[in-house]
């Protein structure tokens, strides 16, 4: 395992990725600039923020291949699986919601919730000064199947507590595939309770910048085309996906996997006059061999076209972002956790770096990435003003997940306080050894979510509403708890 220093973590972006548009001369499209110098230099625009990676120019895939790859770790400064100094581009602020997130209102006893808090103004401040922010798979639930904890834990946050108030919280998941409407109202159902797109980050969400930079785009993941959905959502004005791809030229695949449902639903034109601008990887696979193929020939293409051959490789190719690099994940699997994406990406490396001899630039999103936790403050701000009318960022904000090297590690870099469970990923001793939970760990999401909420709120704080107690009458010795 080579030896690296402090500063191989702290790269700075580069001029070329961080100059704000209209700072050069460079009118080309975004597809056009393609890679030069050894970066993956990303043109800005006004409603794009752009965050430098911390990670130096290694190849995940070359550390594989010759000892162990480089795993994110926040106790040894290597919280970024991305590398040639990348910045990552999120949107400024967060898209707007197309699921409700509201309750029919109760009168009676949003009127007793507002006397008691006017008595209790210190614990309204406080409750207003946290944050929750969870992973889904292996916190919330596994699959379609809701952890009973977690349901009671996110209950209390929606207001059943002894001031009545919600307390806010967002979802931030690796996990994607789909529209965050479609995902949200299967989670609604799932945990019994509802949850907002503008309270709803997936490992892909961030992506949605891109749609600024690229316009024709292969995006590779998910069950059927449902992908397609997304990315068109996002503003991708031509979304390619590889089954398309098949259509058109079913050669293209050797041994890949051709239903006839999937004829139905292609979009097949000539690829070979179609310029591609960039690879997207938004889920995992569903038919490895086609979107292994197919990125490949993508990679080594002249100038993202489908049957040529670069001349150069080492001055430019096709970009690619994978939209996180989870190496395993939570499901309803009875024995050990399943591959996922962060693997999917290595096999890619491996393969690029065998046909050339050359370490593959690629940009990753999702949770460690910083970029990631920053989009996730600029939507905590937006749910804030939603249920409290303040656009502002609470101070205590609690990351509780099950997998230490993304929930655990790119909360304890974000300075966020993390928690890590026993109900998913994690199944270690005390504590994880690299990227250890810096707030505790805890059997499942209701313990951990009960002793942030009494840290910050009082031991004595009651996590049930009790409809009876009229403050009113009772007055300051008022509790709303049985």
């Amino acid at each position: 395992m080579p030896r690296f220093d402090d500063s191989d973590f702290g790269v700075e972006a580069s001029p070329s990725a961080a100059a704000p548009r209209g700072s050069t001369n460079d009118t080309r499209s975004p597809g056009d600039r393609g890679s030069t110098g050894g970066q993956l230099p990303i043109p800005n625009v006004d409603n794009i923020v752009e965050v430098p990676a911390t990670r130096s120019s290694i190849s995940d895939a070359a550390s594989f291949m010759h000892n162990l790859s480089l795993a994110p770790s926040s106790r040894d400064r290597r919280g970024s699986r991305n590398s040639f100094g990348t910045s990552l581009p999120i949107p400024r602020s967060p898209r707007v919601s197309r699921l409700s997130s509201v309750v029919p209102a109760d009168v009676s006893r949003d009127i007793l919730a507002s006397q008691i808090q006017d008595m209790s103004k210190e614990k309204v401040a406080a409750a207003k000064n946290m944050a929750f922010a969870f992973d889904i798979d292996g916190v919330l639930a596994h699959g379609n199947h809701p952890i009973e904890e977690a349901k009671q834990a996110l209950k209390m946050l929606n207001g059943d507590n002894e001031l009545g108030i919600k307390i806010p919280y967002i979802l931030l998941t690796n996990g994607g595939g789909k529209t965050e409407a479609a995902r949200c109202q299967q989670l609604s159902e799932v945990l019994d309770c509802p949850i907002s797109t503008d309270q709803f980050i997936q490992s892909h969400t961030p992506m949605q910048a891109l749609s600024d930079y690229y316009e024709t785009v292969l995006v590779c993941g998910g069950e059927g085309t449902k992908i397609r959905e997304v990315a068109e959502n996002y503003g991708f004005k031509n979304v390619v996906l590889p089954k398309d791809i098949q259509a058109w030229d079913p050669t293209v695949s050797p041994w890949g996997h051709f239903s006839e449902q999937d004829r139905n639903e292609a979009k097949p034109r000539d690829f070979s006059k179609i310029k591609f601008d960039a690879i997207l990887v938004f889920a995992d696979s569903r038919d490895y061999q086609t979107d292994f193929q197919i990125i490949m020939d993508l990679l080594l293409s002249e100038d993202g076209r489908l049957l040529t051959r670069a001349k150069d490789l080492a001055q430019g190719r096709i970009p690619i972002y994978f939209s996180q690099g989870d190496l395993i994940m939570p499901t309803d699997h009875k024995g050990p956790t399943r591959l996922t994406q962060g693997l999917y990406r290595i096999s890619i490396e491996a393969q690029y770096k065998a046909l050339t001899g050359l370490d593959l630039e690629r940009v990753v999103y999702g949770k460690p990435e910083e970029a990631t936790y920053k989009y996730a403050d600029e939507v905590l701000r937006s749910w804030m003003e939603q249920i409290h009318n303040e656009n502002t960022l609470p101070q205590n904000i609690y990351m509780v997940g099950d997998n230490p090297a993304s929930d655990i590690c790119g909360g304890n870099m974000h300075g966020w306080n993390t928690c890590l469970v026993r109900t998913g990923v994690f199944q270690g001793g005390d504590n994880d050894d690299t990227n250890p939970a810096n707030f505790g760990v805890f059997p499942h999401v209701l313990e951990a979510v009960k002793a942030a909420v009494r840290k910050e709120l009082g031991q004595e704080f009651k996590f049930k509403w009790n409809p009876k107690v009229n403050p009113v009458l009772h007055g300051n010795n008022a509790s709303a708890i049985e």
